[in-house]
């Protein structure tokens, strides 16, 4: 396993991150596939003994229950000092006013108990799941700082916005002395690369780690063209996210499948490999519902494409529609 320096921080984190949003009870929340404890345990340990250290979760998962299962394994199977936890906060937790959002009132409680279900005493990175434009950048940006303050995150991070908001906390956390936001977890992949118009140069000039999600796109770079899982099937963000674009974007993955059989590899392999040769990139987040997809994932580590073969794969893309 390969080890790189999150954005500008000292940590090293490995170059996979594993993504576990897969892991939940599935009768809790909106994602019906995912897997139980018992299921969830031994795909996380494999990916321990791999020499995976970094693990990306939410609150929101699963109504929490992907923290707890992620806690769980990580106090069975290694060391808390030895792994980089990261979580987030935005989403819906209560169907109270303040049960949402990156309010000062919202943050604190959310960490206490992001903390409680990962049955830790802090996290690594602490990130905001997304932008919200009901709570001044001010008031979120100083109740994390101050969060990073009491000992309870490491880090602070962003996802998905608008390269513009992100500058703005930027500047924002550099104008008041604030933590300063160290990776920004963005959407990015062979399907979907609005991402390399602001924000990649962006990060690249700040110094800020990035984290793509999705980078298989839902499995759509997984497998031919047209075939489904029963992920794919009840997955309505994927849908929201890839069907105004299917007509073109298919003609991405079928040149992904092309790679992938003259290499004699998985498609994931090939998408991935792609996507960790991208300048800037600091770990994708990919999931894993069975132990050969942890597999694919870390061999596209070693997997090194031609010239040739990334130029064929992004020249039939078209810009899309800007999704998050």
């Amino acid at each position: 396993m390969d080890y790189v320096r999150l954005g500008n921080t000292g940590m090293k984190v490995s170059r996979l991150c594993l993504g576990c949003m897969t892991f939940g009870e599935p009768d809790r929340g909106s994602h019906p596939w995912t897997l139980d404890a018992g299921k969830s345990l031994p795909i996380i340990r494999g990916a321990l003994e791999a020499g995976i250290n970094f693990f990306d979760t939410a609150n929101a998962y699963s109504e929490g229950t992907s923290e707890e299962i992620v806690g769980e394994a990580l106090r069975q199977y290694a060391r808390r000092d030895e792994v980089v936890i990261a979580t987030k906060v935005f989403n819906r937790m209560k169907p109270t006013p303040n049960g949402s959002g990156l309010s000062r009132k919202a943050i604190f409680n959310e960490i206490d108990q992001s903390l409680r279900r990962l049955g830790t005493d802090y996290v690594d990175l602490y990130q905001i799941h997304r932008w919200d434009p009901s709570t001044p950048i001010e008031e979120t940006l100083e109740a994390l700082h101050d969060v990073v303050k009491s000992g309870k995150a490491r880090y602070i991070g962003a996802s998905s916005m608008a390269a513009w908001q992100f500058a703005k906390a930027l500047h924002t956390s550099d104008s008041r002395r604030l933590t300063r936001f160290v990776t920004m977890q963005n959407h990015l992949n062979l399907l979907y690369r609005e991402e390399e118009r602001e924000m990649m140069p962006l990060c690249s000039d700040q110094g800020i780690g990035v984290l793509p999600w999705s980078p298989l796109a839902r499995g759509r770079l997984a497998r031919p063209w047209g075939q489904t899982s029963s992920r794919m099937d009840t997955d309505e963000f994927g849908r929201k996210l890839y069907l105004a674009s299917a007509e073109a974007d298919r003609a991405v993955a079928e040149r992904v499948a092309e790679v992938a059989s003259r290499r004699g590899v998985p498609m994931a392999q090939v998408a991935l490999a792609w996507l960790l040769g991208k300048k800037g990139v600091t770990a994708p987040i990919v999931g894993a519902s069975r132990p050969e997809q942890l597999q694919d994932a870390l061999a596209a580590m070693t997997l090194k494409l031609s010239a040739e073969e990334v130029a064929s794969m992004e020249a039939p893309y078209v810009p899309h529609a800007v999704a998050s």
